[in-house]
This record gives structure tokens, sequence and C-alpha cells, in this order.
């Protein structure tokens, strides 16, 4: 490799850093079902996308409310892919507003919340917007801030935490009966 010389009292380029692999952590594919405990949601399919930075949640009906002097947001989220029935009513603390570029490249202000999520045998808080995915394949998308320093993302692979939660704890992830009849009676 030729070596090129950097004139006298120029600045020279700074060195990348390389982030090693880590073998420790488990790998996770492009698609994931996840669960969102704190908001009721046992089960949701999410687009692992590295590309985006945050996670966004599909949220309709986002109302914002006052809850002993701080503020909140109530709203609703259809966990099934491709099917508008099955609702899921939702409250969460207030984070913030933040502005968000979508899919198209416009910019947009979205409401922000912190919410734990589980992925096979990992629970974490993340940072979720809300916002209509209703024209998007997945509900809920993930973006390279939530997975960092959890896993490594497989792109040519699909579902590897719930194998992992399989091996892990035993048990699959799916809705319980409660969460089931509750979804009903929405």
């Amino acid at each position: 490799m030729k070596k090129t010389r950097v004139p006298a009292g120029a600045a020279a380029a700074p060195k990348r850093r390389r982030r090693r692999v880590s073998k420790d952590k488990p790998t996770i594919g492009w698609r994931e079902w996840v669960a969102l405990p704190a908001l009721g949601i046992e089960r949701i399919k999410a687009k692992v996308d590295t590309g985006a930075r945050t996670a966004a949640l599909h949220a309709w009906h986002v109302q914002r409310f006052e809850r002993d002097g701080a503020s909140w947001v109530r709203f609703e989220v259809h966990p099934v892919q491709r099917e508008n029935r099955t609702r899921t009513r939702c409250e969460a603390r207030l984070a913030g507003v933040k502005a968000v570029r979508n899919s198209g490249g416009h910019l947009e202000n979205r409401w922000v919340i912190v919410t734990e999520i589980t992925l096979g045998a990992q629970t974490w808080p993340i940072e979720v917007t809300l916002t209509n995915r209703d024209q998007m394949g997945f509900r809920m998308l993930l973006g390279r801030a939530s997975v960092r320093g959890h896993f490594v993302v497989d792109p040519s692979t699909s579902y590897r935490g719930r194998k992992l939660e399989k091996v892990l704890k035993g048990a699959t992830v799916g809705r319980s009966p409660q969460l089931q009849e509750k979804e009903r009676r929405i």
C-alpha cells in the first residue's frame, strides 16, 4: 500500500476506529418478535433497521394529557401486521418531541416515549417515536440505538431472538390468554 505524505502544517485525517463484533452478544435477524410489556403489548413484529437511528411504533389516536404534573400520551396500536381489528390502548409518560426524517426524506416532529422492550431473553429501556406506520410493512421499527450494546444483527436471518429465547428460557414469545381476552373486548 502506498503511503501518502501529509504536507507540513496540514492536519492528518482522523483514524477510523473499528468496532469489534463481540462474540458474547447474541445474534438477531432483520425482523424479530418483540414485546413492549409496559404498554401491554406482549408480541409485535419489528423490523431491525440499522440505517435508522431510533425506534418507531405505529400509533394512532395520539392524545397528550397531564398526570401528576407530568406530560403523558395516550394512543392506540395495531400490534398485528396487516390487520386493523386488534388494537391495544396504551399510555406512557412523554419524554419529548423529536424531529425525525421519515422514509420519504421529509422532516416530521414525533412524540417520544421511553419504554421497556423484550427481545429474546433480554429486557431493556429504549426510546420510541410514535408515528403512523399504516403504509409500512411493519408496525414497529428498531433502529441502531435500540439494539446497540445488546445484539449483533445478521441481515441474512430472521426471528433469531425467538430461537434464543427457547434456548435460554425454554419458552416462546406469545400472547397471554388475559391479553387475548383484553384485545377482543376493545
